[in-house]
């Protein structure tokens, strides 16, 4: 199951207290404090997997804490430090502090850490207190508290290319031809009920990533529909792929169904508004689909690409333009 946010309880492990004792041997009957320190407790660690895409293997644990530090021993033997206790999550996750309202970090690429909270430091034993006045000291340290916060995890998913468009503009057949991505397809809104990743290969060494996102609605930076819940996955993609629908059958006219994703893009996020936007024009093989793609493109004053995913008519070009303009980016960047 997909899961883009969770809040746990962090704790890393406690210090171990230090120890008193007294050196005891056959010829020193009297000897000197000889109380080791306590052990550091165990860190909590934070670390991007690219092997994870949802953060839904952690929703059966809420709280994680690392072992604590043993105490110290006889003979000036410390204690055992506790193991740290390390937490995978998927590229792209974004740790937030809920009680300080502090991003703690984003772990953007694989193997990205973060110590989010650090285990406490180990007392120190009674061999540190000896002194000239105060030759058999009987006390020693105890062991710190580890750091203990809540945490929000949010994941926020990393493609170059972002697919929007209204339910049922064709985004998940779009997908299924141009990688080897197989997200569910069928003839009603909402289809897609999580985002799906797929890689489009040019060759062995060009790939790009594209994101198909749950069908976006009027108001759905208020919360309606599913769009809300997953604008924020589009926030990261370099470029945004434009699907809409040109057939006679579509759910209301190309240029309405336009208007309506560029609104809600821009009333969730200017910048997300602000980024690249190549306009495509799907379900071209339907009688009529072309001439309305005709009259879109002369009302907004730019050339849609054509496609149909069902024939595959005007994949290639597709592909070919969205790799073109991916590396153009890269060249400005």
């Amino acid at each position: 199951m997909f899961r883009d946010e969770i809040v746990l309880k962090i704790k890393a492990g406690d210090g171990g207290s230090g120890c008193i004792s007294f050196l005891r041997e056959a010829k020193m009957p009297k000897g000197g404090p000889d109380g080791g320190d306590g052990g550091k407790g165990g860190d909590v660690i934070f670390i991007a997997d690219e092997n994870y895409n949802t953060l839904y293997h952690l929703i059966h644990r809420p709280r994680y804490v690392a072992k604590s530090g043993e105490r110290g021993w006889g003979k000036n033997c410390s204690g055992k430090g506790g193991h740290d206790l390390v937490v995978r999550v998927p590229v792209g996750t974004l740790l937030r502090d809920l009680d300080r309202n502090a991003l703690l970090k984003d772990l953007a690429r694989h193997d990205d850490r973060v110590v989010v909270c650090k285990g406490g430091k180990g007392g120190r034993g009674n061999q540190h207190f000896a002194t000239s006045t105060e030759q058999v000291p009987r006390k020693a340290e105890p062991g710190r508290p580890g750091d203990e916060r809540r945490v929000k995890l949010e994941l926020r998913m990393i493609a170059d290319v972002g697919l929007v468009g209204l339910p049922n503009a064709g985004k998940s057949t779009l997908l299924s031809r141009i990688s080897a991505a197989r997200p569910k397809i069928a003839d009603y809104p909402f289809t897609t009920l999580v985002p799906s990743l797929g890689i489009v290969k040019i060759s062995d060494w060009e790939t790009f990533v594209v994101a198909d996102l749950p069908g976006i609605i009027e108001g759905a930076h208020q919360g309606k529909g599913l769009g809300d819940k997953f604008l924020r996955h589009i926030e990261r993609t370099r470029i945004i792929l434009h699907l809409v629908d040109v057939s006679p059958e579509a759910m209301m006219p190309p240029l309405e169904a336009y208007r309506v994703i560029r609104k809600e893009l821009e009333s969730y996020s200017p910048v997300l508004a602000g980024k690249p936007e190549i306009l495509l024009a799907t379900k071209t093989d339907v009688t009529g689909a072309r001439e309305n793609a005709a009259a879109l493109g002369k009302k907004l004053r730019k050339k849609p690409l054509q496609v149909s995913a069902a024939t595959g008519d005007g994949i290639k070009p597709l592909v070919r333009e969205l790799f073109g303009t991916l590396s153009r980016k890269d060249g400005m960047d």
